[in-house]
């Protein structure tokens, strides 16, 4: 899909790569509008001042500010094109965080997604097609070492956009999910942990692999090339892979 007259929802859009997905999709995608939804409300409105958007502030583990977002969203601007579901957290560790934490971040990390699609898949049935983009992780399809939070709440993720594209693609509806390792983020500033055995890339790079993912409507945004090698190691001997992962553990557990 291309972008161009197309109103596009980011959330999460007030740094990092939601940020850079909003300036690309205003500036060289040349959409017809973008709306920047996050929970740091001047964040947003910062952003959205200098792409020539709308901002609105947005808790995503909320499903009533999701339905607000959407609801005024295409109430001012008109029907959304794609939804940019952005947003995410990294909270906790262990297998005993409290239930508080488990709560927050699958509110964050998952059912934001969930709750988007509910809303907009019937909409966008109804008019014959429209694009769903999430933001998980590589952890969402290895794991992340030292945050079973995290690694779980994002193979969630990617589950539900795998389900979305095998039901929903008769609709006319693409799905496409990135999946990186470390990036230059406010999650990344204290550390990287294994994310960055890799390298880190920067926002902008990435958000621009994601644009050309939706372009060519390819499911999986890989920034990280190795990932790909990484699953096919995981797929084609299990028990070798998660020697090597136990390994990781030792150094960065």
């Amino acid at each position: 899909m291309r972008v161009a007259d197309k109103v596009v929802v980011v959330t999460g859009g007030a740094s990092g790569i939601g940020r850079e997905l909003a300036r690309i999709f205003a500036g060289q995608e040349q959409a017809k509008h973008v709306v920047v939804a996050d929970l740091d409300g001047s964040g947003a409105a910062a952003v959205a001042d200098e792409i020539g958007g709308t901002s609105m502030q947005v808790d995503v583990g909320q499903e009533a500010d999701i339905v607000e977002l959407i609801e005024r969203t295409e109430r001012d601007l008109g029907p959304i094109d794609l939804f940019c579901s952005n947003a995410g957290i990294g909270l906790g560790k262990g297998i005993d965080e409290p239930d508080e934490v488990w709560d927050t971040i699958w509110r964050v990390n998952t059912l934001s997604h969930v709750w988007a699609a509910r809303h907009l898949v019937p909409r966008m049935t109804l008019r014959g097609g429209g694009y769903l983009f999430s933001t998980a992780s590589a952890a969402g399809l290895l794991t992340q070492v030292g945050s079973v939070t995290y690694a779980v709440t994002k193979h969630a993720a990617v589950a539900l956009a795998e389900w979305l594209s095998i039901t929903h693609h008769r609709d006319g509806i693409r799905c496409t999910v990135l999946c990186p390792q470390a990036v230059r983020t406010g999650m990344t500033a204290g550390g990287t942990g294994v994310a960055g055995v890799d390298g880190m890339l920067e926002p902008d790079v990435v958000a621009q692999v994601c644009v050309d993912a939706i372009a060519e409507e390819r499911f999986f945004a890989l920034p990280h090339e190795n990932v790909k090698e990484y699953m096919r190691r995981k797929a084609t001997d299990p028990d070798r892979w998660l020697k090597g992962m136990r390994r990781l553990q030792d150094v960065y557990g």
